[in-house]
């Protein structure tokens, strides 16, 4: 076997890139340049009924957004093209004959409708094997009279098949149990089970690195790989990527759980490498360590095998918009500006501070989508009654309010520097005057341009970015009330 570290993505173009698929191309990807290996893309359609229009489109990008580059696949080439297996045919068909000849497969000539008529009969029970033992005057027959065939592999019947996962052990399996299933159909397209392991081997992949939903399947694949006198592939299965229901269990990650797409969670405000990061943690960490964030760059230095986990692992909504917080809070503010700035829907006016405002957000959203909601108060004063002044902590009463807002509206209404620093340092001497609590000042403030008890930045921070007019016409609002 190839002495660098292989390792490929091989989705179906059949939809957007769910999050367990993500993962696995995520797991390929590290394990591959860990090691300074090869990660290949590639496209597999050969389940025609299933494709998407613009399915590998969005495979490409999606993988282009998280930063897993490869470094062979259909737009970047390489040895071992095409990478899109419908475009892989005619290799196939040479593969599937070649067992043939070797006796670990044959031709069956089996009609639509009599298969059809033993599932009616038996829905769990399978093919019946009906041509496996036909006489090779019979298959000659068959061929010249132009029959359809499939290609189906021959199965030991008696004994059992092992291989060994690098996360689950050993995995056994009672060859009675398998299936003669089909290599090739009648239209020429191979199916999934045959495909994936003619182009590992033609593309050297050293390391298959899949979902842990195969590992009963897996035996087929050795056995293939087996009869055609080829090394086994390392084989890395994954977790499985399980949700929370609404009752407190958990069952596979699924649309009933939320946004399981990566697309659907890039429009609804998360940023890809918090995406990235947190999916990383879906069944792997770093052995004798705590640590949670992790780079790209530092994931692909400290990744290894054998911190893969095999319980499975719950996708958990609310430590990924935790995560997808802490990274927007160390974005660079022009980063956050271009990121947040098409979750805008609401119009600003020209007089607010923009810029101001957004890095006011940043500190208090979790994910972009929340930016109309985080800043409509700066836009619109919300409805609210005197009972918000009310703070224990700072002795603010609806007697002393209103003399706060009153004492302090001159001295606003005398600024022409309308900064943040020059509004605080105006305000600060009121409170020995009124004989008050600075934050009592602050806090009445604060009410009376917001409407909110609870605001990104303080009371002069919000002044600054709505400006003097507005301010002073919300002071006056606040005093009208009482």
């Amino acid at each position: 076997m190839n002495d660098k570290i292989v390792t490929r993505f091989a989705p179906s173009p059949t939809g957007y890139m769910h999050i367990g698929n993500l993962r696995t191309a995520l797991y390929a990807f590290l394990i591959a340049k860990h090691a300074d290996g090869t990660f290949i893309l590639r496209i597999e359609d050969t389940d025609r009924e299933r494709l998407v229009e613009g399915a590998t489109d969005v495979i490409i990008k999606t993988l282009e957004m998280t930063g897993l580059s490869y470094d062979e696949g259909p737009d970047v080439g390489g040895d071992h093209g095409p990478y899109i297996q419908s475009e892989r045919r005619p290799i196939y068909k040479k593969y599937a004959e070649l067992l043939v000849e070797r006796g670990a497969a044959y031709y069956c000539f089996c009609s639509k409708e009599r298969l059809e008529q033993l599932h009616e009969e038996d829905s769990n029970g399978g093919y019946d094997r009906h041509c496996r033992d036909l006489t090779p005057e019979e298959i000659q027959k068959n061929l010249a009279a132009g029959l359809p065939y499939v290609i189906r592999q021959r199965m030991p019947l008696e004994g059992s098949t092992s291989y060994v996962d690098s996360v689950f052990g050993e995995i056994s399996i009672d060859n009675a149990e398998l299936q003669d299933q089909i290599l090739l159909k009648a239209d020429g397209y191979p199916t999934y089970n045959f495909a994936h392991i003619v182009d590992d081997y033609l593309m050297g992949v050293t390391h298959v690195v899949r979902g842990s939903e195969y590992l009963p399947s897996t035996p087929k694949y050795a056995l293939l790989y087996d009869a055609f006198g080829w090394e086994r592939p390392t084989y890395v299965h994954l977790p499985l990527l399980m949700g929370k229901n609404e009752d407190g269990s958990v069952s596979k990650l699924s649309k009933r759980h939320g946004a399981v797409s990566f697309q659907d969670l890039v429009l609804d405000g998360y940023l890809p490498e918090a995406i990235v990061n947190y999916i990383a943690l879906l069944g792997w960490c770093l052995k004798d360590s705590e640590a949670e964030f992790f780079t790209l760059d530092e994931l692909k230095s400290v990744f290894t095998i054998d911190g893969i986990n095999k319980s499975p692992s719950v996708f958990d909504f609310d430590k990924l918009l935790w995560f997808n917080g802490e990274y927007i809070r160390k974005m660079p503010f022009e980063d956050f500006k271009k990121s947040v700035s098409p979750f805008i829907k609401t119009a600003l006016p020209e007089n607010i501070n923009k810029d101001l405002m957004l890095s006011l957000a940043a500190g208090r959203l979790n994910k972009l989508s929340q930016i109309d909601d985080m800043i409509s108060f700066f836009l619109h004063l919300p409805a609210y009654e005197t009972d918000l002044f009310l703070n224990k902590k700072n002795k603010v009463t609806l007697e002393n309010a209103p003399v706060i807002l009153k004492a302090a509206r001159p001295i606003l209404e005398s600024l022409d520097d309308w900064s943040n620093d020059t509004l605080y340092s105006a305000l600060l001497p009121l409170a020995e005057s009124l004989g008050v609590k600075s934050g009592a000042v602050m806090w009445c403030l604060r009410i009376a341009v917001s409407g909110l008890s609870v605001t990104p930045g303080g009371a002069t921070e919000i002044m600054a970015v709505i400006g003097k007019n507005e301010t002073l016409s919300r002071l006056d609002t606040a005093i009208s009330k009482f």
